[in-house]
């Protein structure tokens, strides 16, 4: 999915930092506190879920385990349950995935690119035959998808800034059709390729590192 700059045109990170940086760390500061986790932390992670339409950020200090910070709702996720397999299918990926690059000049206001096609997405398009795989998977602002995750303007604002701050190596994402810690994946849909299985197992395994806690 294209994210040419038409409407906002920020010039660089940096420009985006000073304009919207204050006051995200204002409405972010209480989250971060109330987890006991310093701001800005050390790593995060990226917990999306197609079905609750929701992004769980998580975070963790130098010495210390990852905790909920607060969600997102996801605006709008286009596509449906299942992992994206070539260009066009307007899915939006499942899987293990990390941040490449800031995009402070998006259509969609401003937005982070995704490594997808990782290279697990790749070697099982290599395998199958497909040869566009397709690219382009953001995560932006705005309410409009074609593949990717549009989380509104003050989320990316915040979220933004935040790995601007701790860098993309230290911020991963996670895409699962629903969430596994409320009820099992089920990799032998019949909608869904062989090889489903290992990723949702995968997937599980991940989730399952950041047990959520009801009250919180």
């Amino acid at each position: 999915m294209s994210n040419a700059a038409f409407s906002y045109i920020h010039g660089s990170v940096e420009n985006v930092v000073a304009t919207y940086g204050p006051l995200a760390e204002i409405r972010m500061k209480p989250y971060f506190m109330r987890a006991e986790v310093q701001y800005p932390p050390k790593d995060i992670v990226l917990l999306a879920t197609k079905e609750e339409k929701a992004l769980e950020l998580w975070a963790r200090n130098d010495d210390g385990d990852f905790r909920f910070i607060r969600s997102y709702p996801v605006r709008k996720a286009s596509g449906g349950p299942g992992p994206k397999l070539r260009e066009g299918d307007k899915q939006v990926p499942e899987g293990i995935y990390r941040i490449t690059h800031l995009n402070p000049d998006s259509r969609f206001h401003l937005s982070m690119r995704l490594n997808y096609p990782n290279s697990y997405d790749l070697m099982r398009a290599a395998r199958e035959g497909r040869t566009d795989p397709g690219g382009d998977i953001y995560i932006h602002g705005k309410a409009e998808s074609v593949g990717c995750l549009a989380i509104g303007d003050i989320a990316i604002e915040e979220l933004f800034v935040l790995v601007s701050q701790i860098g993309v190596d230290n911020t991963s994402v996670i895409i699962a059709p629903h969430d596994p810690r409320r009820a099992p994946l089920d990799g032998f849909a019949a909608n869904l390729p062989r090889w489903a299985v290992e990723l949702y197992a995968d997937i599980s395994r991940e989730f399952a590192k950041y047990p959520r806690n009801e009250d919180i």
